[in-house]
C-alpha cells in the first residue's frame, strides 16, 4: 500500500491554549513559587497546558514583570525528576535537544544511546535547528565535538546524519529501488566482512519513502528483514545506530514506543529517556506513539507510566501522554498499515534458530563419568566440575554418561546428583540430565500436581513445542506417572480452557507453509466471529488457532488486520478473559515471534514478587539446544540489558553456581 503521511493531521497531545495571556501566566507562576514551599500542582497544570511556543512567551513576560529568570527560579524551587521535567519543558525544543546531546558528550563517558536516539529520529529541519542551538548555547561546533568523542563507522554515520540532507519524504527513484536493495545485500549478507560505507551512504541519504521500498525489495532478495542482516553483520554502537535508523524509517512512532518501553522495563527506570521522548513528541506524534505502544505491549502507555512513576513527576508525564487508550478501538489507518506490515515481515522472515549448547567435540563418556564420581566422592561436592561437564555436553551425550556411569561404577548418576546438590542447582542439573521429553513431562506434572495449577506453565509448554515434542512428552508422561497427560489435564482444568489444552496436547497441528487462499477465508471467519456471541467466537478462534500451522497463522493474522481493522492480540485481550485469554494470547505471541515470547516469559519470571525459579529453569533448560541464543538476543533488544545481567540483579538466588550454569 502507499506509505502513510504522518503529517496530514496533528497527532500531538499538547496544543496552543486559547485566550492565552503570557503576563497572567507569569504572575500565576510567580505566586505559585513565592513563600515557603511551592504550589507544584499549579505549576505543572499551567506548564503542560501551554504549547512550547507559548512557554517561550511566558519566559519573556516573567523577565519583564519581575526582572528574574523563570528557569532559574524553577530550578531553585523544584527538585529531582520533577524539576528536570518542568525545566526541560520550558526550553525551546531545539535547545532541549542541544542540551541532551551536550550532556551525552560531556558527561562521564559518552551516552551513545542518547546520541543515537536523537540523531536517528529527527528530520532535516530539526537537525539544522539543533546544530544552531548547540552553537548558540555552548559556543562550540557540534560536528567537531562528535568527532572528538566518537570513532569508527559509528562516528561517520553520526556525521552523515548531522548534515540533515536526507532526500525529502516524497522523493523516490523507482529505477534505483532494486539496485539499492541489491547493493545492501552485496555489501553484507553476500560476502565475508561487510562494506559499511554502502550502508552509511544509502541509509543516510535516501528518502524515507524510497528506503521503505528498498527494505521490501531487500526482504525478497535476502529472505530476511534488513534488521536481521544488520544484527548479524554489524556490531556495537554502529549496529545500534543503524537499527535505530531502520526503525525510524519504518515508523518513528513505533521506534519511540519501543524506546519508552525499554526506559521503563529495563533495569530501573531510565528517567532521562522517558522525559526526553515525552517532551519532544508531545507536540508531534504522541497519539501515534500511544497507538503503537498498545499494539506492541500488553498495557497502554498511560498505565505503564502510572505504574512506573510517582507524585508530581507522574502527573506531569500523564498530562503529556494525554489519556489512557481504551483497549480495542479501531486502528487509525496508519497503525493498521503498521500492524499489517509487522505480520507481513513476521511471515516472510526465515529465522535461523541458534542453540547455546552444542555437542562436545572430544567426548569421552567414561572419562566424564569418572570425573563426576570424583567430584561427588568424600566430603563436600565439587560443584564447578559437575557444572562444567554437564553444561558443555549435549543432551544425547549426557544420556551416554548416565549409561556409562551405571555400567562402569554400578551407580545411579541421578540419585548421586540429587543427594549431593543444593536445591536450585539440583533442579537445574537434573533438568539438564533428563531427556527433553522426560523434562517436559516432569514440568507438566509439576504444573498440574502442586498446590494450585500453574496455568502459565501449561500454556507456555504447549504453545512452544512441535508435534514430535508433544508426542514424546505424552509418552514420557505415561511412562513416568502411569496415566495419560490428557487425563491429568482434564482432571485439573475445566471449561473452555480445558478444551484448548486438550486440543493442543494432541500434537496434531498441521505442518507446512501458508495457503494463501485459505488464509483469506480463515481471516474473514475470525473477523466475522468477533461479532458473534462469546461462545461462538471462542469456538471459532479455537478451531483455527489450535490446528493451523504457524506459517499459515502468520498470514491469517496479517489478513485479519485487513478484514477487521483490528489486531488479533487486542481482540483477545478485550473480548476474552482468564486462562482462556492467556492461552489464546500465548498462541498468537508464539506464532508472531517464539524467541521473543519466551524472552518475555523469562522477564515475567524474574519481575514478579519473588522469582519464579521453576519458570527460569524450565525455559533455560528446554531451549538450550534449540533457540536460547535467539531468546537472549530478543531479551537484550526488548529490555536493553543482557539476560545474564538481569538474572544477577533481579533474582534472589544466592548461589553464583546456579547463575553461571543458567548462563548456559
Amino acid at each position: 500500500g502507499k506509505c502513510p503521511n504522518w503529517f496530514q493531521v496533528f497527532r500531538g497531545t499538547i496544543t496552543d491554549a486559547p485566550d492565552f495571556d503570557p503576563s497572567v501566566d507569569a504572575e500565576t507562576l510567580y505566586n505559585a513559587m513565592k513563600g515557603i514551599g511551592s504550589d507544584k500542582e499549579a505549576i505543572l497544570d499551567l506548564v503542560t497546558g501551554r504549547s512550547n511556543a507559548q512557554r517561550q512567551e511566558i519566559v519573556k513576560a516573567y523577565k519583564s514583570s519581575y526582572g528574574k529568570d523563570l528557569i532559574d527560579d524553577l530550578k531553585y524551587e523544584l527538585t529531582g525528576k520533577f524539576e528536570r521535567l518542568i525545566v526541560s519543558l520550558m526550553r525551546p525544543q531545539a535547545y532541549h535537544d542541544a542540551k541532551e546531546i551536550h550532556d551525552a558528550l560531556k558527561g562521564a563517558g559518552t551516552d551513545e544511546k542518547c546520541l543515537i536516539e536523537v540523531l536517528a529520529s529527527r528530520n532535516n529541519q530539526q537537525i539544522h535547528a539543533l546544530v544552531a542551538a548547540y552553537k548558540d548555547a555552548y559556543g562550540s561546533d557540534l560536528e567537531e565535538d562528535i568527532i572528538g568523542d566518537t570513532s569508527g563507522h559509528f562516528k561517520k554515520m553520526l556525521i552523515v546524519l548531522l548534515q540533515g540532507t536526507r532526500d525529502d519524504p516524497g522523493l523516490v527513484y523507482p529505477e534505483l529501488v532494486e539496485e539499492d536493495a541489491q547493493a545492501l545485500y552485496d555489501a553484507g549478507e553476500a560476502q565475508w566482512g561487510t562494506e559499511e560505507s554502502i550502508f552509511i551512504m544509502l541509509l543516510g541519504n535516501r528518502s524515507v519513502t524510497h528506503l521503505r521500498m528498498v527494505f521490501d525489495k531487500y526482504q525478497e532478495i535476502a529472505e530476511k528483514a534488513i534488521e536481521d542482516s544488520i544484527k548479524s553483520e554489524l556490531s556495537g554502537d554502529f549496529e545500534r545506530l543503524m537499527l535505530a535508523i531502520v526503525q525510524c524509517i519504518r515508523s518513528v512512532p513505533m521506534y519511540f514506543a519501543k524506546r519508552l518501553y525499554k526506559s521503563m522495563k529495563g533495569l530501573g527506570t531510565q528517567d532521562n529517556t522517558l522525559i526526553r521522548i515525552m517532551i519532544c513528541r508531545s507536540e508531534i506524534d504522541m497519539l501515534d506513539i500511544r497507538e503503537c505502544f498498545r499494539m506492541g505491549y500488553e498495557k497502554s502507555l498511560y498505565n505503564m507510566i502510572k505504574e512506573d512513576t510517582s507524585g508530581d513527576y507522574k502527573r506531569t508525564l500523564l498530562a503529556l501522554c494525554g489519556g489512557d487508550d481504551d483497549l480495542a478501538g479501531e486502528f487509525f489507518p496508519e497503525a493498521a498499515q503498521l500492524a499489517y506490515k509487522m505480520w507481513e515481515i513476521s511471515s516472510m522472515t526465515k529465522v535461523q534458530l541458534r542453540p547455546t549448547i552444542r555437542p562436545a567435540s572430544e567426548f569421552d563418556p567414561a572419562d566424564d563419568a569418572q570425573n563426576l564420581r570424583k567430584a561427588m566422592k568424600g566430603f563436600g561436592t565439587d560443584e564447578d566440575t559437575i557444572i562444567n561437564i554437564v553444561v558443555n555436553r549435549s543432551n544425547e551425550q549426557r544420556q551416554e554418561i548416565k549409561q556409562v556411569f551405571k555400567s562402569l561404577l554400578g551407580r545411579d548418576l541421578m540419585k548421586d546428583l540429587k543427594s549431593e546438590l543444593s536445591k536450585n542447582l539440583e533442579r537445574l542439573i537434573i533438568g539438564l540430565m533428563l531427556t527433553p521429553a522426560e523434562f517436559d513431562a516432569k514440568m507438566m506434572r509439576k504444573a498440574i500436581e502442586g498446590a494450585g495449577t500453574d496455568e502459565h506453565a501449561l500454556i507456555e509448554i504447549l504453545v512452544t513445542r512441535t508435534n514430535e515434542q508433544i508426542h514424546a512428552m505424552n509418552a514420557a508422561y505415561k511412562h513416568a506417572y502411569k496415566k495419560s497427560l490428557e487425563e491429568a489435564i482434564q482432571s485439573d482444568t475445566s471449561g473452555r480452557f480445558c478444551q484448548i489444552l486438550t486440543a493442543l496436547v494432541q500434537g496434531a497441528r498441521e505442518d507446512g507453509p501458508a495457503d494463501l487462499d485459505r488464509a483469506l477465508v480463515d481471516a474473514q471467519e475470525l473477523a466475522n466471529a468477533c461479532n458473534e456471541d462469546s461462545d461462538e467466537m471462542e469456538i471459532k478462534f479455537m478451531s483455527i488457532l489450535c490446528t493451523r500451522s504457524f506459517p499459515h497463522l502468520r498470514k491469517v493474522f496479517q489478513e485479519f488486520v485487513r478484514c477487521s481493522n483490528k489486531d488479533i492480540e487486542q481482540i483477545i485481550k478485550k473480548e476474552m478473559s482468564g486462562d482462556l485469554k492467556q492461552a489464546m494470547y500465548g498462541i498468537v505471541c508464539s506464532v508472531k515471534n517464539q524467541p521473543n515470547y519466551l524472552a518475555n516469559r523469562l522477564y515475567k519470571a524474574m519481575k514478579g514478587i519473588g522469582t519464579d525459579d521453576r519458570a527460569l529453569i524450565r525455559i533455560m533448560v528446554s531451549r538450550s539446544e534449540i533457540d536460547l541464543f535467539n531468546i537472549r538476543k530478543e531479551f537484550k533488544e526488548t529490555h536493553d540489558c543482557s539476560l545474564h545481567e538481569f538474572i544477577q540483579v533481579e533474582t534472589m538466588v544466592v548461589s553464583s553456581h546456579f547463575i553461571n550454569t543458567l548462563a548456559l
